[in-house]
């Protein structure tokens, strides 16, 4: 998985970017990036409007989050904002020259990290129930072959012992999500205050997959995840093992409904004083709806992981959690 999305001909290396390839809700919609901007805004006046306030986007593809937000936001805020785009792939030639290319997040920094549909990509392995109930790693050969493996052990069936119990029934599967946490703990560590924000398809503990959900993505289409480099290789996250003390996590259509995202079709007396107007409203309530939709972008997970700072100014709603992880070791 390391190699087919991150080595020499990986699927992150190449030139198209992977909007050529699936569509997140950065590309869906700039209300997206609107909301983003609304909550570094918000961010920056509870730090107290520093000198200087970071945006890092955690797996920038072609950097349009980071543009979006640098758009959207409030002169004041802009004019001391420095944004980073973290990414493998080379640097876009159009790419505002404000942003920071970088291979990885820069260290001590104050402000937001946002990494939207980062984790996902984070390689992982596979562990499988054998015909004796042992849950076994899961190898792939490069045409996407699978055979078993040996027994997970060690820290990984720790991990699987805590987060994702497996009964011993043949077949059953879980994908290991501790380098996950791991990749997680080390960018938020990156902060010497702000806010971390990752947002993905996740689950939870009492709702895992009994199978798992390792996929693969080409062209816009969903595909078996062949290792090969030809297509991303995703599986979902499971975002409570990554957050850590006082982290919450929400749903986005909770998180953007907190940062005044709202998909309520304008008033019908708007269209004959202002058509325009109201055609523009109806455009982005549209927009709206898609990225709050119920089975759609709207269940995907944020996890908000506060360094020094206190959440609840940020959100209009705070108390509309998913779930309120008080401490990640009490989990």
């Amino acid at each position: 998985m390391e190699a087919a999305l991150y080595g020499p001909g990986g699927f992150y290396r190449r030139s198209e970017g992977p909007a050529a390839h699936f569509r997140t809700s950065v590309h869906a919609s700039p209300l997206y990036a609107g909301a983003v901007a609304r909550l570094l805004t918000r961010l920056d006046a509870e730090l107290g409007h520093p000198d200087e306030v970071a945006f890092v986007d955690m797996g920038a593809g072609h950097g349009e989050l980071t543009a979006g937000v640098l758009a959207a936001l409030p002169p004041d805020v802009a004019a001391r904002v420095r944004a980073y785009a973290v990414e493998l792939a080379e640097r876009p030639a159009d790419l505002d020259e404000r942003v920071e290319w970088r291979t990885a997040p820069p260290a001590g920094v104050t402000g937001l990290l946002f990494a939207n549909e980062w984790l996902d990509n984070v390689p992982l392995d596979v562990a499988e129930v054998a015909a004796d109930g042992t849950p076994r790693r899961v190898l792939v050969s490069d045409d996407g072959t699978e055979s078993p493996g040996g027994p997970v052990e060690g820290p990984d069936a720790d991990w699987l012992a805590r987060w994702w119990p497996l009964d011993p029934e043949p077949g059953l599967r879980a994908e290991i999500g501790r380098l996950r946490d791991e990749a997680w703990a080390a960018a938020v560590a990156t902060l010497t205050r702000g806010l971390a924000v990752a947002v993905d398809y996740a689950h939870t503990r009492d709702a895992r997959p009994p199978f798992g959900t390792l996929t693969g993505f080409r062209e816009g289409r969903e595909t078996a995840p062949v290792p090969d480099g030809s297509c991303d290789i995703t599986a979902h996250v499971a975002l409570d093992a990554c957050a850590s003390a006082g982290a919450t996590l929400l749903t986005q259509r909770a998180a953007l409904g907190g940062l005044g995202v709202s998909g309520a079709r304008p008033p019908l007396a708007l269209a004959s004083e202002d058509p325009a107007a109201y055609v523009r409203a109806l455009t982005r309530a549209g927009e709206a709806a898609e990225l709050t939709a119920p089975g759609g972008l709207g269940d995907f997970g944020w996890l908000l992981q506060p360094v020094g700072v206190c959440l609840d100014p940020l959100l209009d709603d705070p108390d509309a959690l998913l779930v309120d992880v008080a401490h990640h070791e009490e989990q």
